[in-house]
């Protein structure tokens, strides 16, 4: 019995090691930073490459206030978790911000992946409390719809009623789940 409980035991040491330096890589990506220049391109990339696969997205942009591109997030996890990515923010087709992107998250979860995302601000209240509050959490402040197939199909100009709509795109890599619930977005500064 003694035997069963040492290598539970060994079992339970090792996962929370690779655990936390999954964790710790993931925290140190910041240091790999690009250039304001670097992350303009990236971004514009990103609006090209979602724009091809969802062409209402390319309408939502015409009437959106701003639009936060963020070309590539990098999430890890084995039971604790992270994610990170930088992006910016564009208004009236100007690039006029650069933002960050942080989540943290534990449970059973395994894997690496990257993504793209992109949130399209639609009104000033939106814009105004990215601004004011220096950090915006998903879920709290204004509210944020996850376009999917499903709801992308039912979107015109008419239908937007929400405070901002992201896209999730890109994906490489393999994890149990995708969610950008609980992501905090915080100003940064590039040169």
């Amino acid at each position: 019995m003694n035997t069963i409980q040492n290598t539970r035991r060994n079992f339970h040491r090792i996962m929370l090691t690779t655990a936390v330096l999954l964790s710790v890589a993931t925290v140190s990506l910041p240091a790999q930073a690009a250039t304001a220049e670097d992350l303009n391109q990236d971004a514009e990339q990103a609006l090209q490459t979602l724009y091809k696969s969802h062409p209402e997205a390319e309408k939502m942009a015409k009437t959106a206030k701003a639009v936060l591109v963020f070309p590539k997030i990098i999430k890890a996890g084995l039971v604790f978790g992270g994610s990170y990515g930088e992006g910016v923010m564009t208004k009236n087709g100007t690039f006029s911000g650069y933002y960050n992107s942080v989540s943290a998250s534990w449970g059973w979860q395994a894997g690496a992946e990257s993504y793209g995302y992109v949130v399209f601000l639609m009104n000033d209240k939106s814009v105004d409390y990215l601004a004011k509050t220096k950090g915006w959490e998903f879920g709290v402040g204004p509210n944020v719809v996850v376009v999917d197939e499903g709801i992308a199909k039912n979107l015109s100009t008419s239908t937007l009623k929400d405070d901002a709509y992201a896209y999730i795109f890109d994906q490489q890599g393999l994890m149990a789940s995708l969610s950008i619930e609980g992501t905090k977005i915080s100003p940064i500064k590039k040169r």
